[in-house]
């Protein structure tokens, strides 16, 4: 029954992803869009992080404490934490929401919500679910392979989005950088 509620959130991640890469990337006619590829970026990393990670998986014997079955329940936690803060970020930006690094003529800086501790919170719920699949994996070098490579996709991304979004909102969106941290609350 794990494994399939596992299954399910997986592949249910993914058609959400393909969504919102369809349905909220920005046109030149509709903002100013300064993504420098970091979409096309990431989506590359992405993919090969998790195929390499899956690979790794079943070939190299780098098992996570013995392939513990408690990992698979870790995973799904984390999966739905990590689906949770991601969508519960995306539905509070709502229009000004972009797939693509984009600023929007009505986009403002937001504060509220999640926005109030850390910056870039649907991309902290994008690293829980990549810290999930590298769970389920239960292998050491899969994690490694899944977590790594995205984290500094994401931080490429994140520098892309603070530039633009430090071009379009000038001194209130540098004070709001100063008092939240990029990813996680107090830490980074």
């Amino acid at each position: 029954m794990l494994s399939n509620l596992w299954t399910w959130l997986y592949w249910g991640w993914v058609v959400s992803e393909v969504g919102i890469a369809v349905a909220t990337r920005t046109r030149r006619s509709d903002g100013n869009v300064q993504d420098r590829g970091s979409q096309l970026l990431l989506w590359v990393v992405i993919l090969a992080s998790i195929t390499a990670c899956e690979s790794i998986r079943y070939t190299v014997r780098a098992a996570m404490f013995g392939r513990a079955h408690w990992l698979v329940l870790a995973s799904v936690a984390v999966l739905v934490l990590g689906l949770a803060i991601r969508w519960t970020a995306i539905l509070t930006l709502g229009k000004s929401f972009s797939a693509n690094v984009a600023i929007r003529d009505a986009q403002r800086v937001h504060k509220a919500g999640l926005y109030r501790f850390v910056r870039h919170p649907s991309y902290l719920g994008l690293m829980l679910v990549f810290l999930a699949i590298g769970l389920h994996a239960r292998n050491w070098i899969s994690l490694a392979l899944v977590l790594v490579p995205t984290f500094l996709a994401l931080s490429y991304r994140i520098h892309v989005e603070e530039g633009a979004l430090s071009e379009a909102f000038g001194e209130e969106y540098a004070a709001y950088r100063r008092g939240t941290k990029r990813l996680v609350p107090g830490v980074f």
